[in-house]
């Protein structure tokens, strides 16, 4: 099973993001996604399901909160969900 985790872009460079997960800032490759959106604007403030690395999908507001907001209440009980929210070093 793979899992992925929101995260909102806060700063890109080319096809490499900086994307905020749970207040910790994580290099995020676009590439699957595109840096810019079918408008041809930047995706900055945009959020996107991050997996290894890569943004998987470009999600909506609401489902990014509403998962995070899961994988918040899975921490409480497993622990092991900490690094996917505040990174490996937790």
């Amino acid at each position: 099973m793979c899992i992925g985790i929101p995260g909102q872009i806060c700063a890109i460079d080319g096809v490499q993001a900086k994307v905020e997960v749970s207040g910790v800032k994580r290099d995020v490759d676009l590439t699957l996604v595109g840096a810019m959106d079918e408008h041809g604007q930047p995706r900055i403030g945009q959020w996107v399901l991050v997996h290894v690395g890569f943004a998987m999908s470009i999600i909506n507001e609401e489902e990014a909160r509403d998962t995070l907001a899961a994988l918040h209440n899975m921490f409480e009980v497993e622990p092991d969900v900490g690094a996917l929210l505040y990174g490996e070093e937790h």
